[in-house]
C-alpha cells in the first residue's frame, strides 16, 4: 500500500514540455505528494519525463529492499507507479520466464509486462482481469507517449482524478494531494480504466471520443435473474440440502484469506469480536505459522499472530474479541480511548478520511485511534472482515427485505458503493498511521463465489422452529446465516451467532450518544435553518452532519471536493432506494444499527 501522485500533459502532441516548466511542475506535483507522505513513510521516488512526471510514497510490504518506485520497465520505456498488492503476482511472473527481466520482487511490478503483452491489442480489459488483488496505478509509456490509469474492481483502494486550470490531467492516491491545484476534482471510478491512447482494432474498450473511463468489471450476478436458480444449501424449511454450497463458502474464503498473507514484515489482525473479523483471524491463525510465500514449507518470520480491538472501557466489542481471540490463541492487545480523545481527534480523522458522512466519521476515529497504536507496535499490514455484510446481507435493515429478488438487488447496490464507505474508512484510517489494510472477503474469486448464492441461502428467512406438542411456530434465521455454518467448528458458539453490531456502535453506544448530543448543542437552530445558504452542494440533513461539514469545508474548500462525497438517505447504512421496505423508515436517517427496532436486540 502506498501513494502516488501522476501530472500528465498529452496536449501538445508530441511536443515535450518546456524545461523551465517542467521543472515547475515537477515541484509542484513532489509538494502534492508530500501531502500523501502518511501513506507511504518508507521512501520516496520521482521520475519526470517529457510530458508525465509521476511522484510516488513507499509503504514497503512486499520486497522491501529493492521495490522502491516508480517502476521501470526492463527496456526502461515504461514507467509505473502502484499502490496496492497483487496477490497473484508469483503466477503472473511465470508467464514471462525468458521474456522479460524483471528489476524488483514487486508484486506490482507484473502490470508491466502485462501491459506490454495487451498493448498491440488494446484489450485493457482482459489485461486487467489478470490481476488478483487491490491496486490502482498509473502507467506512463514513454516510447508511445501515452498512459493507462486503473483502479481495482471495487474500489478498495482509493484514487481520484483532477484537471489544472491548463487542463492538464492528474492523478493522486487521496484528494487532499490535488486539492489548491486542479479547478477540477472527481473520484476516479471504481473497476474502471482510461487509456490516453487510440486503439485502432475497433475494440469497444476504446475511449477515443469520451476521454471517460471505461467499465473493465462486469460480472453476470449484478443482474438477479442470473442467480436465482443457483443452487440452494437449504430448504425452504431450512433443512441442509445441499452442503457442497456451504462448503465452497469455506473454500473460498480461506483461499482468499491465505492469498492474502503475502507479507515481508509483520502483520496481525483486527478483531472487534464480531463474526467476519473472528472469521479472518481464526482463518489467519490457521495459516500463520509457515510462510505462504514459500507454499507453507518454510516456517514464518514472524509466527505468533496479534489481534487488535479498540473500543471505550466495558464496550460489548472488547468483551466479545476477547472471548474469540482467547479461543482462537492470538497474542491479543485491547487499546482503550475516551470520548474526549475521540472528539479532539475529529479534525484530524475528518483530513485523513476526506468525508463528511455520519456513519464514516463515527467508524473511522477510533480506527484511526487503533492504527496509531498497531504502527507503534512495528506491525506495518492487518487483516480486517469489511465487505461481509455487503456480500451477505448482514446489516440489519436486511431482516425486512421484503423478497430474493430485493435483497439481491440491495446487495448490488451495496456492493457498487463500498468504495464510498467501507472501503474507504479501512484504508484511510490505517493509512493515516502508515498501516495497510486488507480484506479477504473483497478478493475477486471470493466475491464471484459469495454473489452467485442463491439469494435465499443469505436471506433471514422464517424458518420452523420445533416445540412441544403438535403446534410448530416460526423464527426468523439469524443474519450471515450462511456464513455462521461455514465457519461454526473454527469460532466459539456465542461468536459464531452472535447478532451483528455495527462498528461504530460496537466500541460503545456512548460514543454516538455523545456525538449525537455534542452536535446538537454546538450547531445552533439559526445556522441549521441557513445551511443550504452555507452549503449549498450537499446541504446536510442533520445537525451532527453539519459539524463534520464545517470541517470537511475548512480543509476542503472547494465545491469539487463537496461534491466527492456522498450524501444520500438512509437507516442502519442501506441505500436509499431500501427505505421503501418499511414505512416507518420513510423520515428517517439514521446509519446506527439501533435504528432497526425489534430487530437490534438493544433497540430502542
Amino acid at each position: 500500500m502506498c501513494g502516488f501522485v501522476g501530472c500528465f500533459d498529452l496536449s501538445s502532441g508530441s511536443a515535450p514540455i518546456a524545461e523551465g516548466l517542467k521543472e515547475e511542475l515537477r515541484a509542484q506535483v513532489l509538494e502534492m505528494s508530500k501531502k500523501i507522505r502518511h501513506r507511504g513513510p518508507d521512501w520516496s521516488g520521482v521520475y519526470t519525463g517529457d510530458n508525465a512526471i509521476l511522484s510516488h510514497e513507499r509503504l514497503s510490504i512486499v520486497d522491501p529492499l529493492s521495490g522502491k518506485q516508480p517502476l521501470v520497465s526492463d527496456d526502461e520505456k515504461i514507467i509505473l507507479a502502484a499502490n496496492g498488492e497483487i496477490y497473484n503476482h508469483k503466477e503472473i511472473r511465470s508467464q514471462f520466464d525468458g521474456t522479460y527481466k524483471f528489476r524488483t520482487g514487486s508484486d506490482c511490478e507484473v502490470i508491466i509486462p502485462l501491459y506490454k503483452k495487451y498493448r498491440e491489442s488494446g484489450d485493457f480489459t482482459k489485461m486487467i482481469e489478470e490481476l488478483s488483488g487491490i491496486f490502482a496505478f498509473a502507467l506512463y509509456d514513454s516510447e508511445n507517449d501515452v498512459y493507462l490509469i486503473a483502479r481495482d474492481e471495487i474500489g478498495v483502494i482509493p484514487l481520484y482524478q483532477g484537471w489544472d486550470k491548463a487542463g492538464r490531467y492528474y492523478v493522486a492516491s487521496e484528494l487532499k494531494a490535488l486539492e489548491g491545484d486542479c479547478q477540477t476534482i472527481e473520484e476516479f471510478p471504481n473497476g474502471c480504466y482510461l487509456y490516453s491512447g487510440k486503439l485502432s482494432h475497433g475494440l469497444e474498450t476504446s475511449n477515443d471520443v469520451s476521454g471517460k473511463p471505461v467499465k473493465w468489471y462486469k460480472r453476470n450476478w449484478e443482474t438477479y435473474e442470473n442467480v436465482k436458480n443457483s443452487p440452494k444449501a437449504t430448504d425452504d424449511k431450512g433443512e441442509i440440502i445441499n452442503p457442497a454450497v456451504i462448503e465452497k463458502v469455506r473454500n473460498g474464503l480461506e483461499a482468499a484469506v491465505k492469498a492474502q498473507l503475502m507479507s515481508d514484515v509483520p502483520y496481525g489482525v483486527l478483531l472487534s469480536g464480531g463474526l467476519d473479523s473472528s472469521i479472518i483471524a481464526a482463518v489467519t491463525q490457521k495459516y500463520s505459522k509457515k510462510r505462504v510465500e514459500t507454499d507453507s514449507k518454510e516456517a514464518a518470520w514472524w509466527p505468533q499472530l496479534h489481534s487488535f480491538a479498540v473500543g471505550l472501557e466495558g464496550s460489548p466489542d472488547l468483551v466479545a474479541a476477547k472471548k474469540a481471540a482467547d479461543y482462537i490463541g492470538t497474542v491479543h492487545h485491547e487499546v482503550h480511548f475516551t470520548i474526549q480523545e475521540a472528539l479532539d481527534a475529529l479534525p484530524d480523522v475528518i483530513y485523513h478520511i476526506e468525508t463528511y458522512d455520519i456513519t464514516t466519521v463515527r467508524a473511522s476515529t477510533p480506527m484511526y485511534l487503533l492504527a496509531r497504536v498497531i504502527k507503534s507496535m512495528g506491525i506495518k499490514m492487518v487483516l480486517s472482515g469489511e465487505g461481509s455484510d455487503e456480500l451477505f446481507g448482514g446489516y440489519l435493515y436486511f431482516h425486512k427485505a421484503p423478497d430474493a429478488q430485493e435483497f439481491h438487488e440491495e446487495l448490488v447496490r451495496k456492493m457498487s458503493k463500498l468504495h464510498l464507505y467501507d472501503c474507504l474508512r479501512a484504508n484511510k484510517s490505517l493509512m493515516a498511521w502508515g498501516v495497510e489494510g486488507r480484506v479477504p472477503f473483497l478478493d475477486k474469486e471470493f466475491i464471484d463465489i459469495a454473489m452467485g448464492l442463491n439469494p435465499t441461502d443469505k436471506m433471514s428467512i422464517a424458518v420452523p422452529e420445533p416445540v412441544e406438542g403438535p403446534a410448530t411456530k416460526s423464527h426468523q434465521r439469524i443474519e450471515k446465516w450462511i456464513l455462521r455454518k461455514a465457519f461454526e467448528d473454527l469460532l466459539p458458539a456465542d461468536i459464531c451467532w452472535r447478532q451483528k453490531e455495527q462498528f461504530s456502535d460496537g466500541v460503545g453506544y456512548s460514543w454516538i450518544d455523545t456525538l449525537k448530543k455534542m452536535t446538537e448543542e454546538k450547531v445552533s437552530d439559526a445556522e441549521f435553518a441557513r445551511r443550504e445558504n452555507r452549503f449549498p452542494v450537499n446541504p446536510p440533513k442533520t445537525k451532527e452532519e453539519y459539524y463534520y461539514r464545517e470541517i470537511y469545508s475548512r480543509l476542503f474548500p472547494s465545491d469539487s471536493a463537496a461534491r466527492c462525497v456522498p450524501h444520500e438517505a438512509g437507516v442502519a447504512c442501506s441505500t436509499a432506494k431500501a427505505l421503501e421496505w418499511d414505512a416507518a423508515w420513510k423520515n428517517m436517517d439514521e446509519p446506527s444499527g439501533r435504528a432497526i427496532n425489534g430487530v437490534h436486540t438493544n433497540a430502542y
